[in-house]
């Protein structure tokens, strides 16, 4: 049974005896599923205490309105969109700090850290996100970035990134077509893609 499917096996009951108040349920369904949402977070923003900071407070908002959710069936998509919205509150508050350093500072991002990309086609395969993977995901929107995220690396079913963005199945659709083909013209663009995967010889 995969990761996904146990973690999905193992909430049911602990989600509705956790929904009772009961404290020891709701810790073991905070240690059933801690590990999906860091690891999200962690590859929203590449940062352990981002990502760390992020699940804490997904997991406090989540005891704070368990008894708010209607549909338990809705519960893994619920819990993305509490820990999705804290994942966009924090990336709000780390722009603000960067715009006031750069405004005290005077300078801009280089050229250099923007160009760093890699294979979508070959990276999107494994397990953790290269650097250069990362920096491409960043240059995209949120919109396609969150749906890549998601779609990609959490394994969540488009009905569920659906539930979770507030949109249609075909919206999900279309963000994750043009997400990836944003992606790839980066990709044959950059010098160290070309070099490695024998792009443009």
């Amino acid at each position: 049974m995969s990761l996904p499917d146990l973690a999905s096996h193992h909430s049911e009951q602990m989600l509705m005896r956790a929904k009772l108040g009961d404290e020891l349920s709701f810790n073991a369904l905070v240690g059933v599923w801690y590990k999906r949402i860091y690891n999200f977070s962690y590859k929203y923003f590449v940062d352990h205490d981002m990502a760390t900071e992020v699940s804490q407070r997904t997991f406090i908002k989540m005891y704070d309105k368990l008894s708010d959710l209607e549909d338990n069936s809705k519960f893994k998509s619920w819990l993305y969109i509490i820990a999705l919205n804290v994942c966009r509150e924090e990336g709000r508050k780390k722009s603000r700090v960067a715009k006031m350093f750069v405004s005290e500072n005077d300078e801009s991002n280089s050229p250099q850290q923007t160009e760093m990309v890699d294979s979508v086609a070959h990276t999107l395969e494994q397990a953790e996100l290269s650097q250069i993977v990362i920096d491409s995901l960043n240059i995209l929107s949120d919109e396609q970035k969150e749906v890549i995220l998601m779609k990609e690396y959490e394994g969540l079913k488009f009905r569920e990134i659906a539930e979770v963005l507030n949109v249609s199945e075909n919206t999900v659709k279309s963000r994750l077509y043009y997400g990836l083909g944003n992606m790839k013209k980066i990709l044959v663009k950059n010098r160290a893609f070309n070099e490695s995967y024998g792009y443009g010889k």
